[in-house]
């Protein structure tokens, strides 16, 4: 950060980036890819089962519908349908992919390598992702910066922080790293979970038919923005939880004192008024006595 781009009198306390196992999230979709990559490519061509993959679409086939249904559960428990999309895209272009190669006769090593391939992309651009965040703590406000092709910043002053919520997983409690989300007055911080599922099923033929549906949503107010608007993944946890701590409660008595101080000032303007008041009446009062006198 720039000295220009500091205020005045402004510190800098520590210039951070998310630890590097904060996205396991996304990390682990990748990992899954491998596995279950290098599962298929032992089936088919290693394992007691191989003789009944010599269909190279039943390969395949298996192979997206179980990326499919992990996307889809694992899109209803963290209510990100990106991962279902991740995994459809990526089924959709090892299946483009084989036809356009014509190559389906060795589609048992293609997998593999393909899922190998896709992961090895996807950890790439999920380590862009991470090193394009970067918070600075001052001792005014708190700087949040990123973006890989838009660049997005947000400034938020310790004097409109109401609460802040912190959080640690398994992976943060071992490696002592964790996320930080202040929340404002605005409400800024706090976001809505939602989720939802539904399918169909028809059963009969010609004019005989049948739907099922059915489907479940759940929807609850919960601290939560994006990683660039949080202190996402920020190493040491602790230290950076108390000096945001330190300043957001530093702020709170800035405030109550310059409260303390205008309300002191009004009340000596309010006894000056009083006093003017009082030399005003006796000046009249003794006025009138001495027309009296006259």
């Amino acid at each position: 950060m720039n000295q220009n781009e500091l205020l005045e009198n402004e510190q800098i306390e520590k210039i951070l980036s998310p630890h590097p196992l904060s996205f396991m999230g996304l990390q682990s979709l990748c990992i899954f890819l491998i596995t279950w990559g290098v599962i298929i490519g032992w089936l088919v061509n290693f394992s007691e089962f191989k003789d009944y993959f010599l269909n190279p679409w039943l390969i395949i086939s298996l192979w997206g519908i179980i990326l499919m249904v992990v996307g889809v559960i694992a899109s209803l428990l963290t209510i990100r349908w990106r991962i279902f999309f991740f995994y459809f895209g990526v089924f959709i272009g090892g299946l483009l992919t084989t036809l356009l190669l014509e190559n389906s006769e060795s589609i048992g090593v293609f997998i593999p390598f393909y899922s190998v391939s896709i992961s090895i992309i996807g950890f790439l651009i999920v380590e862009l992702y991470r090193r394009s965040h970067k918070y600075i703590i001052s001792n005014q406000r708190i700087i949040f910066k990123g973006g890989v092709i838009t660049k997005q910043e947000r400034t938020l002053r310790y004097d409109k922080i109401t609460d802040i919520n912190s959080k640690q997983g398994i992976l943060g409690q071992i490696f002592s790293f964790g996320t930080i989300i202040p929340i404002s007055q605005s409400g800024f911080g706090l976001g809505i979970d939602k989720s939802s599922a539904a399918a169909g099923v028809q059963v009969g033929e010609k004019k005989v038919k049948f739907l099922g549906l059915f489907g479940g949503g759940k929807e609850l107010q919960t601290p939560r923005t994006r990683s660039y608007y949080e202190l996402h993944g920020v190493f040491p946890y602790k230290e950076i939880k108390k000096i945001v701590e330190n300043q957001v409660q530093g702020s709170v008595i800035t405030n109550y004192q310059q409260e303390q101080v205008a309300f002191q000032k009004e009340q000596v303007d309010i006894q000056k008024q009083m006093r003017d008041l009082l030399k005003k009446q006796n000046k009249q009062n003794d006025n009138s006595e001495i027309d009296e006198k006259i």
